[in-house]
């Protein structure tokens, strides 16, 4: 079969297949949660096919085009970037899922739950394979639909509050976005993302797209409703920050200004500053907060500038970092908040002033814990260590050894507020009485923790992939 058919068959199979979890749910509850089921480890399962392709292509990626009217062709790209992303986010997604099957068993609106959890992954996969702007910008915005809907979940009115916020605030970013777009089209006459490789743009253009990036993506001063998204269920943030939604501004990224666009030197100079800033910023905040979520969030916006920093550095080492990162921060960030998820559900509590001690009655849960908290704190041999030593290595050869250097202490911070946190949590007096997670619960934070391990141990799979993935992305460079 066609690379086009799976690529097809990635973005469909869930942005049309969440259709059926709706009438599945009027047959039976077990129906619907095996649709849901099917549909996030098939999304999965169908970008695996591309990945041949892509490694024998001589140009490194594969373009379909499906022509339509006023330059609004549907154009499909697979390269190793595509590829990469879509696999990390939908294999996440699906254990998402699988994680939800019992975290979410009592409560109401679970069909919409599902549809929107499944449509949520489509539009990351329709928005890593476009390859024309508009469709871009149209998954983007589905997106933020299905995060609306997710983040006010439980209905009360600060739930829909914080939800309402978080959309007007990604909503005012992709409006911004759109602008840069059409602006970009009026020097082009093109939407098609392959065909103005190497062009220049302007240095608004690029602001315009920035805002749209750092509003998805939770970078400082665009940040603040990711912690305000913690009143969601965790097997939404856990979508949000590991999976999907935060991801998206950082392939954003990749995707225009690395391989689409040559941007002003200007730009060049400026991005490193305000990402590590917004990491230095975020994480000092983490310092002072006691909600599990909330920190955890603060941290998510921390390490997302490690991502942007790597891809900054259009270097091989430096980029390669960029797309490991994506991979290694999603592992042990998914597992901290179902981790999350599971305290909050054996004890009642979010406040990591009335926890402690839970080590005993949660060992599983504690020790999941612990190796997502020693990935994202880049800790050897667990996969966090590498993306974030090559980002910083990247930084270095690109000549900012000021921007590496704050890039290591925010890592420093970083270790401090996250072992606070465990040690709050699992460790010290039992402030309250908790229980273990269900068995499928803690199996799927324990796979993902091992996997952090993994992925850091056996670095060869993921790195050579990575390392193709970010040859492609700097094609234009040569």
């Amino acid at each position: 079969m066609k690379p086009s058919f799976f690529a097809l068959g990635t973005i469909f199979v869930p942005v049309l297949g969440c259709l059926a979890i709706p009438l599945a749910s009027l047959v039976s509850t077990r129906l619907r949660n095996l649709v849901a089921l099917l549909l996030g480890f098939a999304t999965f399962i169908l970008p695996i096919f591309l990945i041949p392709a892509v490694l024998q292509s001589p140009e490194g990626q594969i373009v379909f085009r499906y022509p339509s009217i006023l330059n609004l062709n549907f154009i499909l790209l697979i390269d190793g970037l595509s590829v990469f992303v879509a696999l990390v986010s939908s294999f996440i997604g699906a254990l998402i899922i699988l994680y939800s099957i019992d975290y979410v068993a009592h409560n109401e609106f679970q069909t919409e739950y599902y549809t929107m959890v499944v449509m949520f992954i489509g539009s990351m996969m329709g928005l890593v394979f476009s390859g024309n702007l508009i469709f871009m910008y149209l998954f983007w915005e589905i997106a933020a639909i299905c995060s609306w809907r997710l983040i006010g979940f439980y209905r009360g009115p600060s739930h829909i509050v914080k939800a309402d916020k978080a959309f007007l605030i990604t909503f005012f970013g992709a409006v911004v976005m759109l602008f840069g777009f059409i602006q970009i089209y009026s020097t082009t006459g093109t939407f098609d993302m392959t065909a103005m490789r190497t062009v220049p743009v302007s240095s608004f253009a690029v602001f315009l797209i920035l805002i749209g990036m750092f509003s998805k993506s939770a970078t400082f001063p665009l940040h603040t409703w990711l912690a305000d998204a913690g009143v969601a269920p965790s097997t939404v943030t856990s979508l949000l920050h590991a999976a999907v939604l935060v991801k998206i501004g950082v392939y954003a990224y990749a995707r225009l200004f690395c391989y689409t666009f040559n941007i002003p030197a200007e730009w060049n100079a400026v991005i490193p500053v305000l990402v590590m800033f917004s990491s230095f910023v975020s994480a000092g905040a983490a310092f002072v907060e006691h909600d599990i979520k909330r920190i955890l969030a603060l941290s998510t916006v921390s390490q997302i500038g490690y991502i942007f920093l790597g891809f900054w550095t259009k270097n091989l080492i430096g980029v390669t970092g960029g797309v490991l990162f994506i991979l290694m921060h999603g592992l042990a960030k998914a597992g901290l908040f179902l981790c999350a998820g599971i305290i909050e559900h054996g004890t009642g509590k979010r406040d990591i002033r009335e926890l402690g001690g839970l080590f005993r009655s949660m060992p599983v849960t504690g020790i999941s814990f612990l190796a997502c908290v020693l990935s994202v704190i880049g800790i050897p041999p667990f996969g966090g260590f590498f993306s974030k030593f090559m980002v910083i290595a990247g930084t270095v050869e690109s000549g900012r050894t000021a921007i590496a250097a704050m890039g290591l202490f925010v890592a420093i911070m970083t270790a401090v507020y996250l072992f606070r946190l465990f040690h709050s949590v699992f460790f010290g007096e039992e402030k309250t009485k908790g229980h273990e997670g269900t068995s499928l619960m803690v199996s799927v934070v324990f796979i993902l923790a091992f996997l952090s391990l993994f992925a850091g141990i056996f670095i060869g799979f993921s790195g050579s992939f990575a390392e193709v993935a970010a040859a492609h992305i700097l094609e234009n460079l040569k």
